[in-house]
């Protein structure tokens, strides 16, 4: 399950946003750790990246609304994660990057979820 839907998937829970966060962030690195494997197709690349460009879309919303109660400093810097996994998605469809960018990027913020989880 791919996209939204996967999303879609986990919303229906009692999770916290950062578990729903963590799962959301660890089932797209998933998919992208899967199409970078030697002879993956360049349709599961790119579906990857995209839905991966979605998720970080959808996090840069959430963090430029008023609602958003992280303090500014830290919401300015994930909104900039945010812009760069853009560009390097646009450099990865464009066949100038890899996917191992996006993969750490998520795997760094997945560890600080997870890591804040643990604390509170």
């Amino acid at each position: 399950m791919k996209g939204y839907a996967a999303y879609a998937r986990v919303q229906p829970t009692n999770d916290s946003h950062r578990d729903l966060e963590y799962k959301v962030l660890g089932q797209v690195t998933g998919a992208l750790i899967e199409a970078s494997v030697e002879g993956s197709q360049l349709s599961e690349r790119y579906d990857a990246a995209l839905w991966n460009e979605k998720v970080w879309h959808v996090f840069r919303c959430d963090l430029s609304s008023k609602e958003n109660k992280l303090p500014d400093d830290l919401k300015a810097s994930l909104i900039s994660l945010a812009i760069w996994v853009s560009k390097e998605t646009c450099r990865v469809l464009d066949n100038s990057a890899g996917l191992d960018g996006l993969i750490n990027i998520n795997r760094q913020i997945m560890a600080g979820l997870n890591s804040r989880a643990q604390t509170t």
